[in-house]
């Protein structure tokens, strides 16, 4: 945006105390942030509250909210059932926090393999990321091989093998059929880039060439079935996918950390109806907490299993540790008690209501694209279940990340500081995400915020 624009003026009027801690908060963290997905120009709002659909900042702004803390709060801010939920298991356990085996990560993770039929087995982790990171290395363990691939604008965590070709410019991304390995941070060890296979998503043709030409070094296909949790694959995409690496002895790996639990209970492969090798989730299933689970074929999952003669922290042998003989995974806070109990509480909620923020989606989405057919604006609401994003496009179909950048971000980049100003929240160019708490009442008043914000256009 201009710094000329009205828009941004308005922002900076209604918004003076974020601007003056987050001045503080550079003196303590660089550029004021702890995690980049949190900044944006010219300074990001500062959350003082949060109620249900509602979120209100340190100059007491209210907003909806439909960044749900990039999706994860599917139940809205501060649900009672997720607070009760934490007070029981405190005061049922006594401790918030074990260290040892408990009962719990039994019962929690039979629960979610009744809603994931292709999960037999699963671990948790702390957040998605691990979440992802485990699954490569379980990849590499059973199938003896290395190489990964990926899909071009697809996120699968912060760290070295997967931080390649998510939002690449179209000076670096080569051609569509065969995408170029484009690193998206510094520090990345050249070693990965080798690593690492990009393919072009909803194009199996090219990516059924690409994935024979390198069968023998790919341990894995890791992807987004939605991309971004709104693109979808089409079906036949997935389809062809799966029969593919069955037939070449490559891992399938739906990453359905922000899909899971949204799309359906049962994600993203409930509704394309596959079953992958493995599956990651979280976000959704913490209902704020961290949280991450890996599942998926038991003769996988086996690789990790822990053993008295294999251990990496075990001393006592005199011929050294034989821990290399199984696949390491540990972690202090994995299957922590008090996230798995609000766990258990998020299925209990959603298991009744899933289908009605479904329809409340689907209504917010007919609305939206109504209204900008009024003001004769090319739009589509794209996505599936709980989860959409705002293109601004008359191209029929989106089908990828270079979709994507032929759209008119820069009006759509407009609109979202119009609506932070008259109290629709999500970071601008993000995809909306809707929680139990949304209804009919929050879905009008975005209709009316777009209508006054696309009239001021």
């Amino acid at each position: 945006m201009e710094n000329t624009s009205p828009a941004l003026s308005t922002y900076k009027n209604r918004t003076k105390r974020s601007y003056e801690i987050m001045q503080e908060a550079k003196k303590v963290m660089p550029n004021g942030v702890t995690a980049n997905i949190k900044s944006f120009s010219p300074y990001p709002i500062v959350m003082n509250n949060g109620t249900g659909a509602t979120l209100t900042d340190v100059d007491g702004n209210k907003y909806v909210d439909y960044l749900l803390s990039y999706g994860c709060l599917m139940l809205g801010h501060g649900h009672p059932a997720i607070k009760q939920a934490l007070i029981d298991q405190l005061d049922q356990d006594g401790t918030n926090l074990f260290g040892t085996p408990h009962q719990l990560e039994i019962t929690f993770g039979k629960r979610i393999m009744s809603h994931y039929p292709s999960i037999e087995s699963v671990r948790y982790t702390n957040s998605g990321t691990e979440a992802t990171l485990l699954a490569l290395r379980l990849a590499s363990a059973y199938t003896g091989k290395n190489k990964i691939a990926k899909f071009e604008g697809h996120y699968h965590g912060g760290y070295d093998q997967m931080l390649f070709s998510i939002n690449p410019s179209a000076d670096e991304y080569g051609p569509e059929h065969t995408p170029q390995v484009v690193p998206e941070s510094k520090g990345i060890d050249p070693h990965y880039q080798k690593q690492t296979l990009v393919l072009p998503f909803n194009d199996i043709e090219n990516t059924e060439k690409l994935l024979r030409l390198h069968q023998n070094e790919l341990a894995a296909v890791i992807i987004e079935p939605i991309q971004a949790g709104f693109i979808p694959a089409t079906a036949s995409f997935l389809k062809e996918l799966r029969r593919i690496t069955e037939e070449l002895n490559i891992l399938l790996i739906f990453d359905e950390v922000k899909t899971g639990f949204r799309i359906e209970i049962g994600g993203a492969q409930q509704l394309y109806k596959i079953k992958p090798d493995l599956t990651t989730l979280g976000k959704v299933i913490g209902g704020g907490f961290p949280i991450g689970i890996i599942g998926g074929k038991k003769e996988i999952l086996m690789e990790s299993a822990a053993s008295f003669t294999a251990d990496v922290f075990d001393s006592t042998t005199s011929t050294g540790s034989k821990a290399k003989d199984i696949l390491f995974h540990s972690g202090t806070y994995n299957g922590h008690p008090s996230i798995l109990s609000v766990g258990m509480a998020v299925l209990d909620v959603l298991e009744q209501e899933i289908e009605r923020v479904q329809n409340t989606t689907n209504l917010l989405k007919q609305q939206l694209e109504e209204l900008f057919i009024k003001k004769s604006i090319p739009m589509k609401a794209i996505g599936k279940g709980t989860i959409f994003s705002v293109i601004l496009t008359e191209e029929n179909e989106i089908h990828n990340y270079r979709d994507i950048q032929k759209t008119n971000l820069e009006l759509r980049k407009k609109i979202d500081y119009g609506l932070l100003n008259e109290g629709i929240y999500t970071k601008p160019l993000n995809r909306y995400s809707l929680s139990t708490a949304h209804t009919d009442k929050e879905v009008e008043l975005t209709i009316k915020a777009y209508d006054k914000v696309l009239s001021q256009l």
